[in-house]
């Protein structure tokens, strides 16, 4: 058969194009159902945190015990502190590896250290920074409660100081004033200078047999339903520094808290952890960590150094379960007005060297 020079080239053009679609790469497009699921996995929520569980005012009031009877302004910088066990721990050994440093010289010493405000105010009380030292998964703990409920801590501390006054084992001595305002009990010393710290058992004080926190080791020697004082604490050394005595204070009334530096108190640290399945054998129920190491210093180098620290958000875990001790499950709902450490700077002289038990009456109070 004879193919004329037209059909030829219409030939050669037809092979031409089937060998060139026969080694070209063939584009399909994207599997639909593929693009789906990606869609649909794009679209997933993200997980939620666990919320910390709440303690309630039984477990609440027997976490605070050891320390509802303290004056306003030291509870104030307990609580504080407790949100910084780690910072705890190094101001208990900066004291213990430097025990001829008293008075102003603690004070500048203290000042250098990037701790917060809280564990600095505390070195001027030695025996109460070691106690926190000594148990330090209780001290851990009530930082946890005060940071995710302070309205029920500050509920627990007044339920436990009107207990101990219809005991008839809270009323004002020669160390410390205990008065009643709108039905809120505030605490202050007697003597603005001189801060006495009062011992007493809570197993025995409150006129009914509250339990002790699950682990907690007894820090007082006392034997009967009473408070006992020793040596004073002479804090006129320290009025320098903005974080001593007379920047702390508690207000008491509804959506009140820690006062310090003429302001709220606020957190400052973000290294916190969930101790749910670390403190007690698991007593309190795991719970899956949720925080960072509480251990991380994530705080300002400058924190605590006569400024107030900086605000942080978040809510630090907590989840408890189990407590049969005893206790009262009612809350105390009726709060009122603040009450500050030091007040206006007194003109008496402080009987001691500050930072260190200085001279004065003691004895104990029925």
């Amino acid at each position: 058969m004879r193919i004329n020079a037209s059909e030829g080239r219409v030939l050669t053009c037809a092979v031409s194009c089937m060998v060139a679609l026969a080694i070209s790469p063939v584009w399909l497009p994207a599997r639909p159902y593929a693009m789906s699921a990606l869609g649909v996995q794009s679209q997933r929520p993200v997980a939620e945190q666990p919320q910390p569980a709440q303690l309630t005012p039984q477990q609440l009031q027997e976490l605070v015990a050891p320390i509802a009877l303290y004056p306003d302004a030291l509870v104030a910088q307990i609580l504080a502190a407790s949100a910084y066990p780690t910072q705890i721990v190094e101001a208990e050994r900066f004291l213990q590896q430097n025990p001829n440093l008293q008075g102003a010289a603690l004070g500048a010493e203290v000042d250098k250290q990037d701790w917060d405000p809280s564990v600095k105010a505390l070195t001027q009380f030695p025996t109460v920074l070691a106690n926190l030292d000594k148990d330090l998964s209780w001290t851990s703990e009530l930082g946890d409660a005060n940071y995710n409920q302070p309205g029920d801590v500050m509920d627990a501390i007044q339920f436990m100081r009107q207990k101990a006054q219809q005991a008839g084992n809270l009323k004002s001595t020669p160390q410390q004033t205990v008065t009643t305002q709108g039905g809120t009990v505030i605490i202050q010393p007697a003597n603005p200078q001189i801060i006495y710290v009062p011992e007493y058992d809570p197993e025995l004080i409150y006129g009914y047999p509250i339990g002790l926190w699950p682990g907690f080791y007894p820090w007082w020697g006392v034997t009967g339903p009473y408070l006992s004082f020793g040596y004073g604490y002479g804090i006129g050394p320290f009025f320098g520094f903005g974080w001593a005595w007379h920047a702390w204070g508690y207000n008491w009334g509804r959506g009140g808290g820690l006062l310090y530096g003429g302001g709220r108190y606020v957190f400052h640290s973000h290294a916190f952890y969930d101790r749910n399945a670390y403190f007690h054998g698991n007593y309190r129920a795991a719970a899956p960590f949720a925080r960072g190491d509480r251990s991380l210093r994530s705080y300002s180098p400058s924190a605590g150094r006569s400024v107030a620290p900086s605000t942080r958000s978040g809510t630090r875990s907590n989840g408890f379960s189990g407590v049969t001790h005893g206790g009262d499950a009612r809350s105390f709902s009726s709060r009122g007005k603040s009450s500050l450490g030091g007040g206006a700077r007194s003109g008496a002289k402080s009987s001691g060297g500050g930072g260190r038990r200085s001279g004065g009456t003691g004895g104990k109070h029925r």
